[in-house]
C-alpha cells in the first residue's frame, strides 16, 4: 500500500476515523486494529529443510484454525469477496456454504496472515478479529482507506471469533493462540518473551 498513489490520502482517512497509520514490516494490505483486535507473530528459522514460504503459511493457517476451533469457533479457510487484507491465507466464519477450499459463500473474515522473510528467519504474522463489536469500527475505517487505495472492500465481509461461536474475550483467544504456536509444530513448549531491545524475560 505504501507504494501506491493513494497512500497519503488513505493515511489521512485513517487518522480522520481515529486510527493512526502505522506501516507493518510483514507487508499485506491495510488492516484496522481496535483495542481488542489481536496481532501476533512467530519467528521461524529458514534455510535447509525448514520449509518454504508456502509451507510456513500452511502450518500457520492450520495452527491458528485448530486453536480457534478448540475455543468453539466454527472457522474455515478462505475469505469473502472484497475482504480486508485480501489473501489466500485467511480464516472466515463457517456457514452459508463456506468450505475448507474457501468457497465464495460464507461468513466474514476473522483472520489473515502475512510473512516477512529474511536470509535466516521468517516472521509469520497475523491479525485476528475477536469481538463482534469490532466489525463496525473496522469496516467504517477500512472503507474510506481502501477507497483511497483503489481497493474493493465490502463492509459486510468483516467477521469475528465471537461471530463464529468462540469467546468474545481477547485475553482468552490470545492465550489459546499463544499455546497453539508454543506447543505446535514450530514450538518447543517453552514460553519466552523477547523485548524489542533483545533482552529476554
Amino acid at each position: 500500500d505504501g507504494r501506491g498513489p493513494g497512500f497519503d490520502r488513505a493515511k489521512r482517512a485513517a487518522r480522520a476515523a481515529g486510527f493512526p497509520a502505522v506501516e507493518r514490516d510483514v507487508g499485506g494490505r491495510a488492516v484496522a486494529y481496535t483495542g481488542s483486535t489481536l496481532s501476533f507473530g512467530v519467528a521461524v528459522p529458514t534455510g535447509g529443510d525448514r520449509g518454504s514460504i508456502d509451507s510456513r503459511y500452511e502450518t500457520a493457517t492450520e495452527t491458528l484454525r485448530d486453536a480457534l476451533r478448540d475455543l468453539g469457533a466454527d472457522v474455515v479457510r478462505g475469505e469473502p469477496p472484497a475482504a480486508f487484507c485480501p489473501g489466500e491465507h485467511s480464516l472466515r466464519v463457517a456457514g452459508g456454504g463456506a468450505t475448507e477450499t474457501g468457497g465464495a459463500a460464507g461468513g466474514g473474515k476473522v483472520a489473515g496472515l502475512a510473512q516477512r522473510v529474511r536470509a535466516d528467519a521468517a516472521l509469520v504474522a497475523g491479525v485476528l478479529v475477536v469481538s463482534a463489536a469490532d466489525a463496525a469500527p473496522i469496516a467504517s475505517v477500512t472503507e474510506p482507506v481502501y477507497d483511497a487505495l483503489g481497493l474493493p472492500f465490502d463492509p459486510g465481509s468483516v467477521g469475528s471469533v465471537a461471530d463464529a461461536g468462540g469467546p468474545d474475550d481477547p485475553d482468552a483467544v490470545a492465550r489459546a493462540v499463544e499455546t497453539a504456536f508454543v506447543e505446535g509444530p514450530w514450538g518447543d513448549g517453552e514460553r519466552r518473551i523477547v523485548r524489542v531491545g533483545g533482552a529476554a524475560d
